[in-house]
């Protein structure tokens, strides 16, 4: 049974950091695309960044430069480090690893 619990959310001001982990049980993160999306109250689930099963990062354009995602294959976790917060990066994140997602964890930045 494949697992993804996600960490690391909170409440910060903008211009703030936080790192986000997943870590998986029943799956190898290092064989498989990992991807975080969040969701915005009211708003479509969207992708923000990916690492393939190579390591190869990929990131949507409003937070390049700002996230960086990174693999730990030893801890078998996956994380999302944002620099520079702005309010408009407030949502839930989610971890993926087609099909599995996790139970996300909530990013709030206040202006």
């Amino acid at each position: 049974q494949v697992q993804l619990v996600e960490s690391g959310g909170g409440l910060v001001q903008a211009g703030g950091s936080l790192r986000l982990s997943c870590t998986a049980s029943g799956i190898i993160f290092s064989a498989n695309y990992v991807g975080w999306y969040r969701q915005a109250p009211d708003k479509q689930r969207e992708w923000v960044a990916s690492l393939t099963s190579s390591g190869v990062p990929n990131y949507r354009d409003s937070v390049k430069g700002r996230f960086t995602i990174s693999r730990d294959n030893a801890k078998n976790t996956v994380y999302l480090q944002m620099n520079s917060l702005k309010p408009e990066d407030t949502a839930v994140y989610y971890c993926n690893t087609q099909p599995h997602w996790g139970q996300g964890t909530q990013v709030t930045v206040s202006s």
